[in-house]
């Protein structure tokens, strides 16, 4: 096991998020899979949060990060699917209008474990 250490800490925290798209629509393709890998890493290195992996199916992601103390993982969450859905959205429109024709990307829930 390998420890982190913050100024007045040692920590190993890992958490493996879930997020699900909208209505289950089956969206995701290997082109947005990696243009979601580039910008979650680019999130995570501003947060000083440690990806480890990123994978996914057609209607779901998985991230597995490890994370200092200092963040709180329900703002984690918010920021990372706003930012993600932000920029997923506009980028590849033509590619996922007819299954989400709303402005959410994701859906409101997600899974922490």
């Amino acid at each position: 096991m390998q420890l982190s250490t913050g100024s007045h800490c040692v920590f190993n925290l890992k958490a493996h998020l879930i997020f699900v798209v909208a209505y289950r629509r089956k969206v995701i393709s290997s082109t947005i899979l990696e243009r979601l890998k580039e910008i979650f890493a680019d999130l995570c290195q501003r947060d000083q949060v440690r990806p480890l992996e990123c994978s996914g199916e057609e209607d779901h992601v998985h991230l597995l990060i490890s994370y200092p103390p200092k963040i709180c993982l329900s703002n984690l969450v918010r920021k990372l699917k706003t930012i993600l859905s932000l920029k997923i959205r506009p980028e590849f429109f033509n590619q996922i209008r007819r299954m989400l024709w709303s402005k959410r990307f994701w859906t409101k829930s997600y899974c922490v474990i």
